[in-house]
């Protein structure tokens, strides 16, 4: 009797030992991929829902981003009662122009060239001809006007507003007036301190 009733628990031991791989991918195959694959349109997706079919759509007109409050209008345009400033939002510092030097290495001089004559590697390469920033006229134009033209883009450049910072643009504006008056001084524009150490009177 004892015999029998051992042969029957091994006999369902063993069942179970068997029938509990077969158990899982049972269960296994009973799951969905509705989490991973949830109905919404992923970077870059066609959408059929919009005309244009473009999954990507551009932010509402006059949506704020967090932390993102525009509160001083000229930093943020460049513009006073709607003309071009002048003058910088913050004061010129060393580490301002350096940092400026960095963003007008890594966004501008492909076209403009690290120098600023406009013969970058996309000019040499026989892309489009950019501007010249030491001609008379842009050295005459109010550092507003470059903080413009990264903003919001010239002719075939197109704007920077979403790739480089309100005061990484202002840096570069100040880092390009610096660059045209280091291309363009004359001995006259050195302190007379200065010159004397350069040995010209």
């Amino acid at each position: 009797m004892q015999t029998r009733h051992a042969s029957r628990s091994l006999s369902f031991t063993r069942l179970l030992r068997f029938s509990w791989p077969l158990l899982c991918v049972l269960l296994l195959t009973a799951c969905h991929w509705d989490m991973y694959d949830q109905p919404k349109v992923e970077t870059y997706e066609p959408s059929t829902f919009f005309e244009d079919g473009r999954g990507s759509r551009a932010p509402v007109a006059g949506a704020v981003a967090l932390g993102e409050v525009q509160t001083d209008e000229y930093l943020y345009t460049g513009l006073i009662d709607g003309v071009e400033g002048d003058v910088l939002p913050f004061p010129v510092t060393q580490e301002l122009l350096l940092r400026g030097q960095s963003q007008y290495n890594i966004h501008c001089a492909t076209c403009h060239g690290h120098t600023g004559y406009g013969q970058g590697m996309i000019a040499q390469r026989g892309g489009m001809v950019p501007a010249n920033l030491h001609q008379e006229y842009l050295q005459e134009a109010p550092i507003g006007h470059y903080f413009n033209v990264i903003t919001n883009g010239y002719r075939l450049m197109y704007g920077y507003a979403s790739r480089i910072t309100p005061e990484d643009r202002w840096a570069i504006s100040a880092y390009v007036r610096a660059l045209q008056l280091s291309q363009n001084a004359t001995i006259d524009d050195v302190p007379a301190v200065e010159r004397a150490k350069l040995g010209t009177q």
